[in-house]
């Protein structure tokens, strides 16, 4: 899998290019501008661009809009952002673009480097993947009388792994209950939600 890293800190974009190498990628590019991301991108031909959402000059969303100009230029590239803040409108934005696998990650993922990168293999296989940070922020913005307030706080933590893009065997592993007990749940919270119990589904749920 070929990658491009755009992030201007070159301290955690060296440890990016170091992480993923060692992990088997590709990392075809490594980049601090979202012009020289456009340009890799352009001609090294990547899957996957992991981006920094605040990039030069104005380090406020360039990283993320060049990430989808990216994209529109290369229809199906996977991307996976980063962001060192909770910016669920930017999260939203992306996911909403649709086109390819998407992600969305706080930078102080990248420190757990199985969970970062269990995370970037889901999204450059056409996976979603929200932070759980953001997940959490969008839970409790919810009013009252929305059907969120009746999920239990097992149902919450699976519509948080659900967003997470995580399946469901996966999630009944990670919460120690097995799969069918994860089903059950995960079919619970379809019921109250009225949604079906996947990933992109329960994310454009929560950001209705």
């Amino acid at each position: 899998m070929r990658i491009v890293i755009a992030e201007d800190d070159a301290l955690l974009r060296e440890g990016l290019v170091l992480l993923l190498g060692s992990a088997g990628f590709d990392v075809a590019a490594a980049v601090d501008h979202p012009d020289d991301l456009l340009a890799a991108v352009g001609t090294q031909a990547p899957d996957l661009a992991v981006v920094d959402v605040r990039l030069p000059p104005t380090f406020t969303d360039e990283g993320l809009r060049a990430a989808l100009e990216a994209r529109r230029r290369a229809p199906g590239l996977a991307i996976l952002a980063l962001s060192a803040f909770v910016e669920d409108g930017y999260a939203g934005d992306l996911l909403a673009a649709g086109g390819g696998g998407a992600g969305y990650l706080l930078k102080e993922r990248v420190g757990k480097a199985d969970e970062f990168l269990d995370a970037l293999k889901r999204v450059a296989a056409g996976g979603t993947v929200l932070d759980r940070d953001v997940v959490a922020l969008q839970l409790a913005r919810r009013r009252p009388g929305d059907p969120v307030t009746t999920l239990t706080a097992r149902e919450r933590e699976v519509v948080a792994l659900l967003a997470e893009g995580h399946s469901v065997p996966a999630i009944g592993r990670l919460l120690g209950i097995g799969t069918e007990a994860a089903r059950r749940h995960a079919g619970d919270v379809s019921s109250k939600l009225r949604v079906p119990d996947e990933a992109q589904a329960m994310l454009s749920y929560l950001r209705a």
